[in-house]
Formats: C-alpha cells, structure tokens, sequence
C-alpha cells in the first residue's frame, strides 16, 4: 500500500518520480482498510527537503500511511514559504485541542543543539507535545535534536557538547540483532551524522528503562528503545538524501566556516567527487519496521491509544 499526500504537496510528485507508491485522499478513500496516522512535528528550517525525506522512508511499506504535517503553533519560520506553511502544516495546539490520535509521530532534529534545553523559544509547547505523546500517540520516533531533548525530558539523560563535530558517515554496531526494529540489519551499518552534541552511553546505561540498539566507537550511541514510552530515540540521520551532508559541507566552506571533509563520505575523502550513499538500505529497514511494529500493536480503533 502506498503513503496518502496531498497531489499539491512537493513531496507527492517528487516520491512519484521515484517510484514510490503514493497515492490521492480521493484514491485512499476508495480503499476498504484503516490506514496508520503519523505525525510529523518538523522543526527543520528546510520544511520540503525533510517532508521529502521521511515520506521517502515512511512511504516504502506495503501499508497505507496516512502523514499529518505538524509545526509548533508560536514558532514562525524563516526558510518555508508561508504559504507552504498555511496550506499543508497543522499548529499543534489545534491538533491538541482536536483531541486527534496518531499511531506514530516522528519528530525532527533543530539546528539549536548549542542552546540549553530551557532556552529553546518553544521549549515549554514541546514539554507539552512529549507529555501529550503519552495519551494520544502510540509510538513516538524522536530524530537528533528531537531524540536528544524526548530522553532528556523523560530521563534526564543530559546533552554534552563534542571539542568537534561530529560530521560524516560512521560504522555503526547492531547491539540487538533480535529487536523487531532491527530485524534484517547487518552486523554494522553506516549512518550520517551531523552535530556538535552527544549522549553518553553510560548516563544511558543508568536508566533501567532504557536499551541501546545501535552505537559507534567513534561517535557514541545512536537508536535507543525508551519501552516505557512507547518511544525510539535516534541521534543521527538515516533519512538524509545522498547529498546531504554534501549541501552542509558546501554552506560552512562558502560561509568560511572552518569544517572538516565529512569522514568516510566522498569518495577517498575528495568533496570534487560525488558522495556514495551506502545508508539507503538500512533506513528503509529502520523505519520500514519501525512501521510495521506499529501496524502490528496499534488498536483498529485508533480512539483506544493511550487508554
């Protein structure tokens, strides 16, 4: 089954050149089955390029998915056209007062990983969003920054500032090759990672609630299980296109922003050449479980989530 979008929506024609299966509301509505609800609470400046991203992922299964697009309500951006913005993004408060549910609900990284949590301008609304996660989400996917501030919130798990950027694709462990959510991955893999802050894995080891599916000797731990929340925490970026972290390096070296050549990315460390993407395939693994797992344990009558 294929992703339901808006046909007006970027991310409807650009999913369709590439051959993933979407499809109209008017299309969805002739089909007899309940599609999944999922969130996507997106905090990116870049809107299109991460709605693209994660309806790449999201919309590889052979399940009709449903993708509510959700901004904070207060928060204006500076990189989305308005209009953009109006026409396709939810305010979460009027999703909150609607009392909707949603069997997932993913939530992105922020490029404000050097601000203290509590200084974040919206920071009070998204405590609200990850206590509301509990009563009217099923399963929550927090990304980056998202993930980073959901297990601070929830466990007090702090955030620390790296001496340098973490930047490029690193080898990363399969701690748990039984987890339904990394069911058919290799022993390691390679993810992107993009940012200035970790989580360390003994304050993570500390929770008892907590469980670490995937981590790097280089950069740290990476998808964590929080059971008791109903919540995935992943602190780099399976999503990313294959030039995303090509379009970074470019910005910090045209901005004269001092920036390593992202590791293990082009090819013999050369930027003159374009990066292989080795990552494509264990994130449609990733999130192609994540999926099914909640297709598997989600209530048919959604209004039971959270009950």
């Amino acid at each position: 089954m294929p992703i339901k979008l808006p046909s007006d929506l970027p991310a409807f024609d650009v999913l369709s050149r590439e051959g993933v299966m979407v499809m109209s509301e008017r299309q969805a509505a002739r089909q007899d089955i309940r599609p999944l609800r999922i969130g996507l609470l997106n905090l990116m400046p870049k809107k299109i390029q991460t709605e693209n991203q994660f309806a790449r992922l999201i919309g590889a299964t052979a399940l009709q998915i449903e993708l509510s697009l959700i901004r904070m309500s207060e928060h204006k951006t500076r990189n989305t056209a308005a209009e953009h913005m109006a026409e396709f993004y939810r305010p979460f408060s009027e999703i909150k007062e609607s009392g909707e549910k949603f069997d997932g609900l993913i939530i992105t990284g922020a490029p404000i990983e050097h601000l203290p949590f509590e200084d974040v301008t919206y920071w009070d609304e998204l405590r609200e969003v990850f206590d509301w996660t509990q009563t009217h989400v099923h399963s929550t996917f927090g990304v980056c920054w998202g993930g980073m501030a959901m297990i601070n919130y929830f466990h007090g798990v702090k955030k620390h500032i790296l001496d340098a950027k973490a930047f490029g694709c690193f080898r990363h462990k399969n701690m748990d090759p039984a987890s339904h959510y990394l069911r058919g991955f290799s022993d390691d893999c390679v993810i992107p990672v993009s940012r200035w802050t970790e989580m360390k894995q003994a304050e993570i080891d500390a929770v008892p609630d907590l469980h670490t599916l995937l981590s790097s000797d280089e950069v740290g731990p990476c998808l964590v299980e929080d059971p008791k929340h109903r919540a995935l925490y992943i602190f780099n970026h399976f999503e990313y296109d294959s030039d995303t972290l090509k379009q970074e390096y470019d910005r910090d070296v045209a901005e004269g922003t001092p920036i390593n050549v992202p590791t293990n990315y082009y090819p013999e460390d050369d930027p003159s050449r374009p990066p292989m993407n080795r990552w494509r395939s264990h994130a449609h693994l990733l999130y192609g479980n994540w999926v099914t797992e909640i297709y598997e344990t989600t209530p048919y009558d959604i209004s039971l989530i959270g009950t």
